[in-house]
């Protein structure tokens, strides 16, 4: 898995086209956000903000990275090859996607890290990291799972834009209005819930007993990606 690791990191930094999803796309846009934070925060809060940074961060650098890599390898029979070597199936996507995961962590730490230095810290860490991971790793699934009905990188640019574009919108959309209304729709959206979380732990005032059962709407998408990965995944080019 390391070994496939290592040399999908490589091909990351080759390809420009991944490396502006990956990199520079979330980087923009977490700058933007960052510098007009009085803005948003006065039609919504600092923990709306810092949602959004999680998001924008999971939908472009890890989800939309995950599907176009694994679109790529499977259009040029990697994928194929793969199989045929000892590596098991799990071990072969966990490794393909291991690099685009652990980038998409330093990035919302470091832009975490950035947005409370100019800003305020969050109130409760604990809440936040399990809010974030809870989030990354729905992004993660649901981008095994998209890649799944991609047949190239080039359509991943469609196949991906209504998830990146929606999680964000749902992050805003519970972000500024809350959740007294409509609450159960909101959290039960891909994104709601985790969103929920990360502006109670930033902002604080939210009991962490009465936080913690939001992971489980966020976990059931994880589930229900993984599912949809199962059935939908292809490992030879789609026709």
């Amino acid at each position: 898995m390391f070994t496939i690791a290592q040399s999908e990191l490589v091909q990351i930094f080759r390809n420009r086209a991944v490396l502006i999803t990956n990199l520079f796309m979330p980087a923009a846009a977490a700058a933007f956000f960052i510098w007009s934070r009085d803005t948003f925060e006065r039609i919504g809060s600092l923990g709306y903000v810092a949602a959004v940074l999680v998001f924008t961060v999971a939908a472009f650098g890890l989800y939309a990275t995950t599907v176009t890599t694994l679109a790529a390898r499977r259009q040029t029979l990697f994928l194929k090859r793969l199989r045929s070597t000892a590596a098991s199936d799990p071990a072969i996507l966990s490794g393909l996607v291991l690099p685009v995961a652990v980038t998409a962590v330093l990035q919302v730490a470091v832009i975490l890290v950035v947005f409370a230095g100019v800003s305020v810290a969050p109130a409760q860490v604990a809440l936040l990291v399990a809010a974030i991971a809870a989030a990354l790793v729905m992004m993660l699934a649901l981008g095994i799972a998209t890649a799944g009905v991609t047949r190239s990188p080039e359509h991943a640019q469609i196949t991906t834009l209504p998830l990146s574009l929606g999680v964000i919108a749902v992050a805003s959309w519970v972000g500024i209005s809350g959740t007294e209304e409509l609450g159960w729709l909101k959290r039960l959206l891909p994104g709601g819930s985790a969103t929920e979380l990360v502006v109670d732990a930033w902002n604080g005032g939210v009991p962490l007993a009465d936080s913690l059962p939001l992971l489980a709407p966020t976990f059931a998408w994880v589930v229900v990606a993984i599912a949809v990965a199962r059935r939908m995944f292809r490992w030879e080019p789609r026709r």
